[in-house]
């Protein structure tokens, strides 16, 4: 220790006469807790103590001591006052060192020295130490009394009021103030902070989904005359060699030039509906648009949402802390629509700056989940576009590949348009494929031969962009069509003698091929009568175009409702806006032709149904037993309709 407490003043009783040496030594005697053997070597001869408690019998008032500590080399003075049985200490620390440039006088009693002052061992220290008599060398400062440089001072320099209490309870009041106050100013920031992100995510330049459609353009734009080196050719966008007639409207819609209405883009899987909002997107720089991807999930559909809009959901907030509820203790569906309100607010201002709505894409909407939480978030984004679109501040646009989110949509819309996305016809099929084929750096192919393959995979843009990379366009479609008939094969193939556990699946699978051979059929006599026309000199126009049944007729050729949702979710068929059902593709057709056209697949057909009325037939027939009868005995059964006996019977 390095402060010592050296006891070399006077005590004074609750009287006006004064205490000796000797006898104050034996109070400290008995007052020490733990008295020590140890002495200071010096002129007063006095016991180490530590004082922390007043017997009962005591009527000391209060006592003046002085210790030395060797850090500082100065001298440190206390006082003990005493209220009733209990001790309350005050210290202060007083420097007197002398001049620099004098030497100090020896006092006439001397500061001990280390080797003079005892060492105490690791008890006492302890006890000296909880019981605070031990000696420190910064003042002890209680609450508003202050450390002035006076002995015996009761404030601070900077003391308001007289009272230690009132300047105690005005520091806390402006430090709670203080704290209060930056708490207002952070959150003031951070809401203002939020909405500068969220416009920032609308500004021209980095957009996520276009950055990731567009980087495979740009790395093949640096790869050079490697292309020929590789089995496959890396797929392009095939909108560098077709601009379709949609992309023009689609245009004014991402630019923000169609304010008023939110539109959804209907068709199938394939048609080019995500490539042409991408070259809108690139043609402004994203510049006010933003894309998000739509997912069954809707924990994952929150964070793809809070990517696109740049929006944490307040979980970069400092402020938890102070609060008691969990900001996503009511879901995934909460947290959306604290993002759109966000939205809306910063869509408000955009409007003010540049006179036209923000763009926000929802794409795939088809992967929401058809039960109610799928149809719960497409009201709730539709509601929002509703009141958007009438306030003119914010376009929303959607894109499906099935037709069940329009369906649902259709009910609540009044400023909906509805853009559907068809295949290319056979001219601006050919054009494509002989551009893209130019475009790869493949070898010519004779104008028949594409011909051929173009009329195999028809003006599916997707297939089309496959055929005119691969090496031989003809093999590539046949390759493709297996492929389709080897899936479709796997999802509605038939099972002749099934057993009652997959009456249902069969069931399915029956109806389906009902409507599939009437597309075959259509088909059929479509070209029966091109080839008449030929026949008869005629010019034909070789189209590709496929059969259409109303929807209404659909239902009565399938004898069933429910099952044409199933077969656009698994893009079998396609429905478009006007109800009008056809093939999903031109390989689905051929490959449903294939099938309808291999011998015994009518009887097989027939055979499937056959079985399936006779599993419902056994499960809605029940069958009575009777025991205990001999031959001879005579059975009545009897059906009570106010009539007598129906018919009897004898066992024989």
């Amino acid at each position: 220790m390095e402060n010592h407490g050296l006891l070399e003043s006077w005590m004074q009783q609750s009287g006006s006469h004064n205490c000796d040496q000797s006898s104050f030594r034996s109070t400290i005697n008995e007052w020490s807790a733990k008295p020590l053997n140890q002495r200071l070597q010096g002129q007063c001869k006095l016991r180490y103590f530590s004082l922390s408690y007043v017997p009962k019998g005591m009527v000391l008032k209060y006592c003046v001591f002085r210790s030395f500590n060797f850090s500082s080399r100065s001298w440190s003075y206390g006082t003990f006052n005493v209220s009733k049985r209990r001790l309350a200490c005050r210290f202060y620390t007083q420097q007197s060192q002398p001049p620099p440039s004098q030497k100090a006088k020896t006092p006439e009693n001397p500061p001990p020295t280390r080797n003079e002052l005892p060492r105490l061992d690791g008890h006492n220290a302890r006890h000296e130490v909880h019981e605070g008599s031990a000696a420190v060398s910064v003042p002890f400062n209680p609450p508003g009394g202050g450390a002035g440089p006076n002995v015996g001072g009761t404030g601070s320099n900077f003391s308001i009021t007289k009272s230690p209490l009132l300047d105690v309870a005005l520091s806390t009041i402006i430090g709670l103030g203080m704290v209060f106050g930056g708490g207002i100013a952070y959150v003031a920031w951070y809401k203002k902070r939020v909405l500068d992100k969220i416009e920032d995510a609308f500004a021209a330049g980095y957009d996520p989904a276009l950055e990731l459609a567009t980087h495979q353009t740009k790395r093949s734009a640096s790869v050079g005359d490697k292309g020929d080196e590789l089995e496959f050719d890396e797929e392009t966008p095939w909108s560098d060699n077709l601009r379709r007639r949609e992309q023009d409207t689609i245009d004014r819609i991402v630019q923000g030039q169609e304010p008023g209405h939110y539109f959804v883009l209907l068709g199938p899987k394939g048609s080019g509906k995500g490539t042409m909002i991408f070259d809108s997107m690139a043609a402004c720089q994203a510049e006010g648009v933003s894309m998000c991807d739509a997912h069954p999930d809707l924990e994952v559909f929150r964070l793809r949402l809070g990517k696109t809009l740049n929006f944490e959901y307040h979980e970069d907030s400092q402020t938890g802390l102070f609060q008691r509820r969990d900001p996503r203790e009511g879901g995934p569906t909460l947290d959306i629509e604290r993002a759109l309100n966000k939205l809306e607010k910063v869509a408000l201002r955009s409007a003010r700056k540049t006179g036209r709505p923000l763009v926000l894409i929802i794409n795939n909407i088809h992967f929401f989940k058809n039960d109610d939480e799928g149809r719960n978030i497409i009201l709730q984004l539709q509601q929002k576009a509703e009141s958007w679109a009438a306030s003119g501040i914010l376009t929303m646009v959607f894109s499906s590949d099935d037709f069940w989110p329009f369906h649902i949509m259709r009910k609540n819309a009044s400023r909906m348009h509805v853009m559907s996305i068809y295949d290319l016809d056979t001219t601006e099929s050919l054009h494509a494929a002989t551009r893209l084929r130019l475009s790869s750096r493949r070898p010519h192919s004779p104008p028949e031969q594409l011909k051929e393959a173009v009329s195999l995979v028809g003006g599916r843009l997707a297939y089309l962009n496959k055929i005119a990379r691969a090496k031989d366009a003809v093999d590539m479609a046949q390759h493709l069509k297996e492929v389709e008939k080897a899936w479709l094969l796997g999802q509605i193939g038939l099972i002749p003698d099934c057993d009652d556990d997959v009456m249902d699946e069969q069931k399915w699978s029956s109806c389906s091929w009902l409507l599939l051979q009437e597309f075959a059929k259509i088909h059929q006599e479509r070209d029966a009568a091109r080839e008449a026309a030929l026949a008869a000199g005629e010019e034909v126009n070789d189209s590709l175009e496929l059969p259409i049944i109303p929807y209404w007729r659909c239902r009565q050729i399938m004898t069933r409702a429910d099952f044409m949702e199933e077969l656009d979710r698994i893009n079998v068929i396609a429905i478009d806006i006007h109800h009008n059902v056809r093939p999903d593709s031109m390989l689905i057709l051929h490959a449903a032709l294939e099938v309808v056209s291999e011998d015994g697949f009518q009887e097989i057909l027939d055979g499937v149904r056959d079985r399936i009325d006779e599993i419902e037939s056994l499960h809605r027939t029940r069958e009575l037993t009777f025991k205990d009868v001999d031959q001879g005995d005579r059975i009545n059964v009897t059906v009570d309709k106010g009539g007598g006996n129906i018919f009897g019977g004898r066992i024989v």
